[in-house]
């Protein structure tokens, strides 16, 4: 088993917020999805990955190789795509291309040319008269051209359109077919990871929740659905997480087989959606930090 990326007993520490011991791994050839609610910590865990902010305590590594004693080497092997545009906006691709290609060791002008070929993109217009959707489209062209072989995307098809997503994330599932290559993708748009992630780690107020196979995931969690009298102080607090009225509840259990064994036929069990999850776990942490 190889690892592409280990973090281990991470922590960084902010006046209102704390990245917890945070310890997560991938290995080469899969892609990881990354959920969380807005402030969770996704984007810290991303930076603190790219050296971009220091750690308090812990390590990472990327490709075995410490991520701060060899930064260069490393960032010469990843490929960043961000849901905001980094480059100057009265360049041209072309321009931003020629800036670019030097500080990559691996730069490959046929596989650049290739993506702004079959992205429909012109190499003589401005950033600036970029739609979002072909920003991001020549954000992962760059980050393609060089041989990388870990891409990191921070909420790259928010904002899109379902076509330009779809598009992209069928580059991505392309990509995989390379088995030396992983994908990091955070994004708080839990379908787009329902068709190509392999992975999902979940991160709440800085803290990893799990991080399981997809299809594991699906599979162990169900949804429950019944009248409010199934609902008593003895399993109330056994759920991940729960929503009630005066006419029943939904829940969020970890083990359908133990929901069956003790419901029977008398609630509704549904394979859950990842948006499911995230919000019933948010909806869980928020609840034990009010008591």
């Amino acid at each position: 088993m190889s690892n592409i990326l280990e973090m281990t007993n991470v922590s960084k520490r902010y006046k209102d917020f704390s990245l917890k011991n945070v310890n997560l791994s991938l290995e080469k050839g899969y892609i990881m999805g990354f959920i969380g609610p807005n402030g969770s910590g996704k984007s810290t865990t991303i930076r603190l990955m790219m050296n971009l902010i220091k750690k308090d305590s812990g390590t990472i590594k990327l490709f075995g190789l410490d991520s701060e004693k060899h930064e260069l080497a490393i960032k010469d092997r990843i490929g960043f795509v961000y849901d905001e545009n980094h480059f100057y906006e009265d360049l041209t691709i072309q321009e931003i291309k020629d800036f670019v290609r030097p500080f990559y060791t691996k730069w490959d002008e046929e596989i650049f040319e290739k993506y702004v070929d079959q992205f429909e993109l012109s190499s003589k217009k401005k950033i600036k008269e970029l739609s979002k959707g072909m920003k991001m489209k020549f954000s992962l062209a760059v980050a393609l051209s060089h041989h990388a072989e870990l891409l990191i995307m921070d909420e790259p098809t928010s904002g899109l359109d379902p076509l330009v997503r779809s598009e992209l994330l069928e580059v991505l599932q392309s990509l995989l077919e390379d088995e030396n290559k992983s994908v990091f993708f955070s994004t708080h748009i839990t379908s787009d990871l329902d068709k190509i992630a392999d992975y999902i780690t979940l991160i709440n107020n800085g803290i990893i929740q799990f991080t399981k196979p997809k299809d594991e995931l699906l599979e162990e969690y169900c949804i429950v659905k019944g009248g409010i009298d199934k609902l008593d102080e003895a399993n109330r607090e056994k759920w991940i997480g729960l929503r009630e009225n005066a006419f029943g509840f939904e829940a969020l259990s970890s083990n359908k087989q133990e929901v069956r064994q003790h419901f029977g036929d008398s609630v509704m069990i549904e394979r859950p959606t990842l948006e499911d999850i995230l919000v019933f776990f948010t909806r869980r942490a928020d609840r034990v930090s009010s008591y």
